[in-house]
């Protein structure tokens, strides 16, 4: 690949990362995409050869944006595995809410499928986090359950509370605009009040 070639394929994928920003999923047609980056409408398909790849690519620097997050909230935690999966949880919940369209193409199912940009790869890097913090979180605890299991229903229970507090459901359901009692109950759920109990006041 030239220098040229890489340069466009940044340009679009920056362009379309913008656009997302800006005005939503909605806009990020190829046309569009192409349009903004001051090139022809057939001159992605040099790079990505669907509309979803393209898309898919656009996804995985939320990954990385997120990933970096992580890592640096990881490097800086404290040591109590609790508190760790708390702060993570409220990171998650942050970065839905700041990053609105990016959160909702990053978990979209069409692209998680393939396409060649490593989605999976990099959804499961995040993931491997939390389970050693489960599994950590958990170690004193008669849980026969894989950690990866306890993983799973703890993360379908944060991308939960982030999709509906984000349509408003949760505040207007259960007559709250505290998300963090949501996110310690759902600590609760999977992990044992027992544990939640060492670090309430973090």
């Amino acid at each position: 690949m030239s220098t040229s070639d890489g340069n466009l394929r940044a340009r679009l994928v920056a362009v379309g990362v913008d656009l997302l920003s800006r005005e939503g999923t909605r806009a990020l047609s190829l046309r569009e995409i192409a349009r903004q980056a001051g090139v022809s409408h057939g001159a992605p398909r040099r790079h990505f050869p669907t509309h979803q790849a393209l898309l898919a690519a656009i996804a995985r620097e939320g990954y990385h944006q997120l990933g970096q997050q992580v890592a640096e909230f990881i490097r800086t935690a404290p040591p109590d595995p609790y508190a760790q999966l708390l702060g993570l949880g409220r990171l998650y919940l942050d970065f839905a809410r700041t990053n609105r369209g990016m959160f909702e193409l990053m978990f979209r199912h069409d692209l998680l499928r393939g396409n060649g940009i490593g989605l999976r790869e990099a959804s499961g890097a995040l993931f491997g986090v939390l389970v050693d913090l489960v599994l950590a979180a958990r170690a004193e605890a008669a849980d026969a359950r894989p950690a990866s299991v306890t993983a799973g229903a703890l993360w379908a229970n944060l991308h939960g509370i982030a999709e509906l507090w984000q349509w408003g459901s949760l505040q207007t359901t259960v007559r709250t605009e505290d998300v963090e009692t949501l996110l310690r109950a759902a600590l609760d759920a999977h992990l044992g009040p027992a544990k939640a109990t060492r670090t309430r006041a973090t």
